[in-house]
C-alpha cells in the first residue's frame, strides 16, 4: 500500500490487453481483498454494496395484494380525450384514505395536465399504495402529461415541479449526540443517549463540519478550489440512512453498515427519519409531450418540463416494468432507503436526465434501466451526500454518459454497464463539486464510445469534471487507458474480472447464496 496523508490507496499493477488479445476473465485482486475483510473484520478497499435495493435485496419485490381502486371506478375513461387526473387524485385519495390500495389502470391513455387542468403536483402522502398497469405487456396503461410543469421560479430552469410526487407528513428531528469513534464498513455506533431508539426504527447518521482539515481530508487528493463553497462554507456533510437492528445499552448496530469514518473529531448526530413504505409503480407507461431536440439549460422545458416521478422519503419500495417516453427527467429519489427500480425503459426524445439518486439517500438500486434515448445525464448520483448508490446491469448509448452531479455523493458503484462514457456529462454547479466523493467504484464497466488515452477524473480543459480518485476494475470495451495519479486503483484494464457483477458476489457472499430473485430478474429482463 501506498500511504498519501491519512488515506491509505492501493495501487494495483496494470493488467491490460489489447483489443486484438482474446482476454479472459481474472479473479480480481480487489475481490480477494474484500473477502479477507469480510473474513478477518479488517477494513475493505471496497464498500459493502450488498444491502442496496428493496429489503436489502434479501427478497424480491412482492406483488401486493391490497384493496384495488381502478381509475375508472373514480371517472377515468381512457382514449376519450377528456383529461383523467381528477379521477386518479380521488382513486389515490380513497386508497389512502383505506390505509393501503392498489390504484389500477386498465389498459388505454389517461390524460394528465391538459389545458382544463391545474398543474399542482399529483401527492402520494401514506404507506402501501402501488400505482399499478396491466401485467399482461400486450395491454399498456399509458399516462399522458399533455402540458409541461413550468418552473416554480422562472429564472431557475431546475425547478420545474415533477408530475407526481410521494411525500411524509413529518421532518426529520434531533435524537442524540454519537460518542466515539467507528470504522467504515462496521455496523456498530455509541451515542450519548439511546433510551429513544429500538430495533427496526430507521435513522440519520449525520455530520456537517467545515473544518479546513476535515474538508482537506474528505477531498483527498483533489487539490480545494476556492470556487467549491458549498463545501468549503458549509462544509463536509454525511446523511446515512440506516436500519437499527439492535440497541443495547448505549451501543446501537444497524442492519447495514456505516460507509464513512465516524471521528470523534467531529460533532456527528443521530436523527430521526420519517419515511413511507411500501410504496409501487409498476407496468405503467409515462409519457411526455416533449417533441423538441433537447439542448442542455436551454429552457426549464429543456431541463425539467415533463419530470415525472419525485420519489422523497421512501423506504421498501419500488418502481419495475415502467416505461419512460419523451420525458426530460424520469426519476429522482429523494432521501430514500432500501428501494429499487428495475426494468425501466427510457425511450423517445433524448431529454436531461434519465433516473437520478439524490438527497441524502442510501442503499437505492437502479437494476435493468435500459436508456434507449440517451438522456443528457444517463442514471447516476447527486445531492446531499448520497451513499451506496448500485447502478447495476444498465445501458445507454455511445453519446451518452453516467451522472455523477456533485454535492457529496460517495461510495456509488458502478457494476456491468454498458454506454459512452466520458468527462463533462457529470453535471453539478462549480460551487457544489467535486463531482464525486471517495468509493466511486466501476465494475466491468463496458465503454462503447471512442477510447481516450489517460481519461482524466480532473479535467483541463473545464472546471466542472473533478472526481476523487476512484477504483476502476475491469474497465473495458473500447481500450481507454487512465491517469495514475488520478485514480486509487485500476486493475485488469480491458479485461473484464471475476466475479462478473460486484453487487452479485457481495449479496451471495453475506447471504451464503444468491436470493432466486436475482436469477429470474437476469433470465426476464430483455438482453
Amino acid at each position: 500500500m501506498k500511504n498519501r496523508g491519512s488515506f491509505s490507496i492501493a495501487m494495483f499493477l496494470l493488467f491490460t490487453c489489447t483489443l486484438a488479445t482474446k482476454c479472459v476473465a481474472q479473479e480480481s485482486n480487489v475481490w480477494e481483498n474484500y473477502k479477507n475483510a469480510v473474513q478477518n473484520n479488517t477494513e475493505p478497499i471496497l464498500p459493502n454494496f450488498s444491502y442496496a435495493g428493496y429489503r436489502f435485496s434479501e427478497t424480491g419485490i412482492p406483488e401486493a395484494a391490497h384493496k384495488v381502486f381502478s381509475v375508472q371506478d373514480f371517472g377515468a375513461r381512457p382514449n376519450d380525450g377528456i383529461s383523467d387526473k381528477k379521477a386518479i387524485t380521488k382513486a389515490i385519495e380513497a386508497a389512502e384514505a383505506n390505509g393501503s390500495g392498489i390504484v389500477y389502470f386498465p389498459a388505454g391513455k389517461y390524460l394528465i395536465n391538459t389545458k382544463d387542468d391545474d398543474l399542482n403536483t399529483i401527492k402520494i402522502t401514506s404507506s402501501n399504495i402501488v400505482l399499478r398497469g396491466p401485467k399482461n405487456p400486450s395491454e399498456k396503461a399509458i399516462l399522458f402529461f399533455e402540458r409541461d410543469m413550468p418552473p416554480t421560479v422562472p429564472e431557475h430552469l431546475w425547478t420545474s415541479p415533477y408530475a407526481i410526487q410521494t411525500k411524509t407528513a413529518n421532518e426529520s428531528t434531533f435524537i442524540t449526540d454519537i460518542t466515539g469513534a467507528a470504522r467504515r464498513e462496521t455496523h456498530t455506533i455509541q451515542v450519548s443517549d439511546a433510551s429513544k431508539i429500538k430495533k427496526g426504527d430507521w435513522v440519520i447518521v449525520q455530520v456537517k463540519d467545515n473544518d479546513p482539515k476535515f474538508v482537506e481530508q474528505d477531498i483527498y487528493p483533489l487539490p480545494l478550489n476556492p470556487k467549491w463553497t458549498s463545501i468549503i462554507e458549509d462544509g463536509v456533510q454525511v446523511n446515512e440512512r440506516h436500519k437499527v437492528a439492535s440497541v443495547s445499552g448505549n451501543k446501537i448496530t444497524f442492519v447495514e453498515p456505516i460507509h464513512y469514518t465516524i471521528s470523534e473529531q467531529q460533532n456527528w448526530k443521530l436523527y430521526t427519519f420519517p419515511h413511507l413504505t411500501e410504496i409501487g409503480f409498476e407496468n405503467l407507461t409515462f409519457e411526455g409531450n416533449w417533441k423538441k431536440n433537447f439542448v442542455h439549460h436551454r429552457s426549464a422545458q429543456d431541463d425539467g418540463g415533463w419530470s415525472i416521478l419525485n420519489l422523497t422519503g421512501l423506504v421498501d419500495s419500488w418502481v419495475k416494468n415502467c416505461t419512460f417516453t419523451n420525458i426530460n427527467r424520469a426519476i429522482y429519489f429523494s432521501h430514500c432507503a432500501a428501494t429499487t427500480a428495475q426494468n425501466l425503459v427510457i425511450d423517445g426524445k433524448i431529454g436531461h436526465s434519465a433516473v437520478s439518486v439524490g438527497g441524502g439517500s442510501t442503499g437505492v438500486l437502479l437494476a435493468f434501466i435500459n436508456d434507449k434515448a440517451g438522456m443528457q445525464h444517463a442514471s447516476g448520483v447527486g445531492g446531499g451526500s448520497t451513499t451506496a448508490t448500485v447502478i447495476w446491469r444498465s445501458k445507454h448509448p455511445a453519446h451518452s454518459s453516467f451522472e455523477s452531479h456533485a454535492s457529496q455523493p460517495r461510495s456509488t458503484l458502478f457494476d456491468n454497464i454498458e454506454g459512452g462514457f466520458f468527462s463533462g456529462r457529470a453535471g453539478g454547479a462549480v460551487k457544489n463539486l467535486p463531482n464525486h466523493g471517495r468509493y466511486l467504484v466501476l465494475w466491468n464497466y463496458k465503454e462503447t464510445d471512442a477510447p481516450e488515452t489517460n481519461f482524466p477524473f480532473v479535467a483541463k480543459d473545464m472546471e466542472y469534471w473533478r472526481v476523487v480518485p476512484p477504483i476502476v476494475v475491469g474497465f473495458h470495451g473500447a481500450g481507454t487507458t487512465f491517469k495514475p495519479d488520478e485514480v486509487q486503483i485500476v486493475e485488469s484494464l480491458n479485461a473484464p474480472v471475476k466475479p462478473e457483477s460486484l453487487f452479485e458476489a457481495q449479496l451471495e457472499l453475506r447471504l451464503g447464496e444468491l436470493p432466486k430473485w436475482i436469477q429470474d430478474l437476469k433470465n426476464d429482463s430483455p438482453k
